[in-house]
C-alpha cells in the first residue's frame, strides 16, 4: 500500500499546482500466485482475478486513491500492446532460445514455475520457503536451489525436465542502462545504488516465456503454448493504462504526449523489492524498441514498514491490511500515520503506538484541536463570520510569516519526494498556531481589547485555509471537512493556500475533524483481531461446527499483571468448569460478573494469555466504548445450547 498511498499523495500535489497529471496503474493478475490460489479454491484464474480487482477497486476508493484508470493486467489492451511491443524487440534482434531444466510434477503433469513449487530455503533454512522468493529471509530463490523441493500444490516430489525458453538479451544494455541510471540525479539513493551494482556485477540474459496457460500468450515463432514471464508483460502496464485511458475518452493518440513528449515525466512509486524490475527490465524493454519511449523519470522507492519488529506477512498474520484497517478507523488517520512514518532512507517500524501517537498527539491534539478552537470562537463571538482586524503586532506578523515559510517547506519537501518530511511539517504549521492562539489568548482579550482578538482570530482562520489546502494530499478527506467548515469550495488550487479569506466571509458550523482513540495498545490489537474474525467467510457446515451454549459465571478475578483482562470461571454444563480471559475488565467489575449468565464457545483450542490457558470464548457486542454480553433472555440451565 505505501507505494500506491506515496503516488496518490504525489499525483494529489501535482494537480493541486496545476499540472496536467495521469495517474494510472492496475492489478497484476497473472502471477503464479494467481494460479495456485485458483487451483486450490477450485477455480479459474480469471473468476479469481475478476472478483479480487473488484475488491480492490473499491478499497482504493475508500482509501480515496485518486486513480485516472485503475486496470487490470487482463485488459485486451494490455495484452494487444504487450505482443505487439514483445514482437517489435524480437525483430529488433534481442530475444533467443536457450534450453534449461526446471521442476516437473509427474502427478499434476506439469512444469512447476515460482510458487508452484515450495521447499527449504538454502540460505537460512525456511521450510516454508517458495520457488521465486524466501519469505522468511526476503532472498529471491531458483526453484532448482530448494532444499527438499515439493509441488504445491500436490505436495509430490517433482523430477526436473528440460524445456526450451525465450530469454531477453539483456546484457546488450548494460552501458545505455548505466548511462540512464547514472544520469537521473533526481533518482533516490536506494535505487540509484542497487541499480548499479547490479550492473556493475553483470547483467544476465532473463527467461521471457514459462510453460504456463495462465498469462499473455508469447507471440514468438515456436512458443505456442507458453506465455510471458509477468515481470516482462506488468510493468509494461503503465503504458497500456494510458492507451487505455485515452480510448475510453475517445482521443487514441493522447497516451502518446506521456510517453514520447520530452516535456512529461514518469514517475514511478515502489517498494525497494521492485526495483531492478523498474529501472533495469522496464527501461531495457522500451529502449529495445528504438522508438524513444520516455524512460521513468524518477523511481520513488519507499524500504520496509515493519510490523511491531516483524516483515509483514499475511500467511503469518504479520500487518495490517488495507480492509482490516478500514474497518477499525477512517482512511485519514491511517493516511497520516503511513506518510508520516514512511521508510524513505531506512526500514521503520509499525506500533500501535506510534499509531495512538500519531491520531492522539498530532491529529486530534494539536491538528484538530487548532482548527475547532479557532471556528468555534469565530461560530460562537462573530456570527461565523471572518472578523475584521487592526493593525499587526509582532505575534501576528510572526504567524502569517509561519504560514509562509511552512507552505514553502512542504512545497519544497513534496517537489524532491521527501513526502514524510512534508508530512511533518503539516503538523509543525498546526502546532505554531496553537502556540499563537495561547499566546494571543482572545478568550480574555476578546472583552478587554476586542480589536486585538478580532485580529488573532482574522490571523488564526487563515491558517486553517492554508491547513486545509496543504493537508489535502494527504489526508483528502479531512481537507474536504474543513473546506465544509470553512464554506469554500471542495476544488482549489495550491496558492490558494497562501491567499486569505476575506473579513466578512460567512464559515459553515465547526466540527470536531478527528476523534482521540481512547484505547491501549492491547485493545487495539485484539480490535485487529477481532475485524479478521469478523471478516473470515465460511460455510453453513463449517458454522454449524461451532458449540455454542449458555454458561454461568461462577469466579471473577482480575488478572495479575494486566489493566484489561479478567480470569473467567464459567459453568458450561460439563463435569468441571472451563476457564476464559477476557479483555473487559474496564468495562466491567469482578463482582458484578457473579452468576450473570453468558454465551460462550466451548469447543475452540485453548491459547495461554499472560501464562493462563483460557479454554471457552465470551461473546460480547462492542460499539465504541460500550461493551455487552449476549445473554439469554431468561434464566436458562447452564450447557444449554445456543442453535
Amino acid at each position: 500500500m505505501l507505494p500506491i498511498l506515496s503516488a496518490d499523495v504525489m499525483a494529489r500535489y501535482y494537480r493541486l499546482k496545476g499540472h496536467e497529471v495521469l495517474f494510472v496503474s492496475g492489478s497484476d493478475v497473472h502471477g503464479t500466485p494467481i494460479e495456485v490460489e485458483a487451483l486450490r479454491q477450485g477455480i479459474s484464474p480469471k473468476e479469481l482475478t475478476e472478483k479480487n480487482h473488484g475488491k480492490v477497486v473499491d478499497l482504493f476508493e475508500k482509501w480515496a486513491i485518486s486513480f485516472d484508470n485503475y486496470t487490470t493486467t487482463e485488459s485486451p489492451v494490455h495484452k494487444e500492446f504487450v505482443m505487439n511491443l514483445h514482437r517489435k524487440i524480437a525483430e529488433n534482434g534481442y530475444v533467443f532460445t536457450q534450453e534449461s531444466e526446471l521442476p516437473y510434477c509427474p502427478k499434476c503433469k506439469r512444469f512447476l514455475p515460482d510458487r508452484f513449487v515450495e521447499g527449504e530455503c538454502p540460505y537460512c533454512g525456511y521450510k516454508g520457503a517458495r520457488g521465486d522468493q524466501c519469505e522468511q529471509c526476503g532472498r529471491l530463490l531458483d526453484p532448482t536451489k530448494l532444499i527438499n523441493v515439493r509441488c504445491s500444490i500436490c505436495g509430490s516430489s517433482p523430477i526436473f525436465r528440460k524445456t526450451i525458453d525465450w530469454y531477453f538479451d539483456l546484457p546488450r544494455f548494460a552501458d545505455k542502462l548505466k548511462d540512464y541510471i547514472t544520469g537521473s540525479k533526481q533518482f533516490p539513493d536506494n535505487a540509484r545504488n542497487f541499480s548499479l551494482k547490479l550492473i556493475e556485477e553483470g547483467l544476465k540474459p532473463r527467461p521471457m516465456t514459462r510453460d504456463s496457460k495462465w498469462g499473455i500468450p508469447a507471440p514468438f515463432k515456436g512458443a505456442e503454448g507458453k506465455t510471458l514471464y509477468v515481470w516482462f508483460e506488468n510493468v509494461l502496464g503503465y503504458i497500456s493504462a494510458t492507451i487505455e485511458y485515452f480510448k475510453v475518452h475517445g482521443d487514441a493518440d493522447g497516451w502518446k504526449k506521456f510517453w514520447f513528449d520530452k516535456d512529461s515525466k514518469v514517475l514511478c512509486f515502489i517498494g525497494k523489492d521492485n526495483i531492478p524490475f523498474h529501472t533495469i527490465i522496464f527501461p531495457a524493454l522500451l529502449l529495445a524498441t528504438h522508438e524513444g519511449y520516455n524512460l521513468p523519470w524518477n523511481v520513488s522507492t519507499n524500504e520496509w514498514l515493519n510490523f511491531g519488529g516483524q516483515k509483514s506477512s499475511k500467511s503469518r498474520k504479520i500487518g495490517i491490511w488495507i480492509d482490516e484497517a478500514l474497518e477499525m478507523f477512517p482512511a485519514d488517520y491511517w493516511r497520516y500515520t503511513l506518510m508520516v512514518n514512511r521508510p524513505e532512507t531506512s526500514d521503520t517500524n509499525f506500533t500501535w503506538k506510534i499509531f495512538l501517537e500519531k491520531v492522539n498527539s498530532d491529529l486530534n491534539d494539536t491538528l484538530g484541536n487548532f482548527i475547532h478552537r479557532t471556528l468555534t470562537f469565530i461560530n460562537n463571538y462573530y456570527d461565523g463570520k471572518v472578523p475584521k482586524p487592526g493593525n499587526l503586532d509582532e505575534l501576528d506578523k510572526r504567524m502569517f510569516d509561519a504560514v509562509k515559510k511552512y507552505f514553502k517547506e512542504v512545497d519544497e519537501a513534496l517537489n524532491g519526494f521527501h513526502i514524510q518530511a512534508a508530512t511533518k511539517k503539516v503538523i509543525d504549521l498546526a502546532r505554531e498556531g496553537n502556540r499563537y492562539l495561547n499566546e494571543k489568548e482572545p478568550w480574555k482579550t476578546f472583552r478587554s481589547d476586542p480589536e486585538s482578538a478580532a485580529t488573532t482570530l482574522y490571523v488564526s482562520v487563515q491558517v486553517v485555509k492554508a491547513l486545509s489546502v496543504i493537508i489535502e494530499p494527504f489526508m483528502p478527506f479531512a481537507s474536504k471537512e474543513i473546506r465544509k467548515c470553512l464554506n469554500l469550495p471542495e476544488r482549489l488550487m495550491w496558492e490558494d493556500a497562501v491567499k486569505p479569506l476575506k473579513e466578512g466571509h460567512k464559515l459553515g458550523q465547526a466540527k470536531p475533524i478527528f476523534r482521540k482513540i481512547n484505547l491501549s495498545e492491547d485493545d487495539l490489537q485484539e480490535m485487529l483481531e477481532g475485524v479478521r474474525l469478523s471478516m473470515q467467510k465460511i460455510s453453513f457446515e463449517e458454522f454449524s461446527k461451532i458449540d455454542m451454549r449458555v454458561g454461568k459465571i461462577i469466579n471473577a478475578e482480575k488478572v495479575p499483571g494486566s489493566k484489561n483482562l479478567l480470569k473467567l470461571t464459567i459453568d458450561v454444563g460439563m463435569a468441571d468448569p472451563k476457564i476464559a480471559v477476557a479483555g473487559i475488565a474496564k468495562y466491567y467489575r469482578p463482582e458484578d460478573l457473579l452468576n450473570r449468565q453468558i454465551v460462550v464457545v466451548t469447543n475452540l483450542k485453548p491459547k495461554k494469555i499472560f501464562g493462563i490457558e483460557s479454554e471457552v470464548m465470551i461473546l460480547a457486542a462492542q460499539h465504541g466504548d460500550n461493551v455487552v454480553f449476549i445473554q439469554p433472555e431468561k434464566q436458562i440451565k447452564p450447557g444449554s445450547k445456543v442453535s
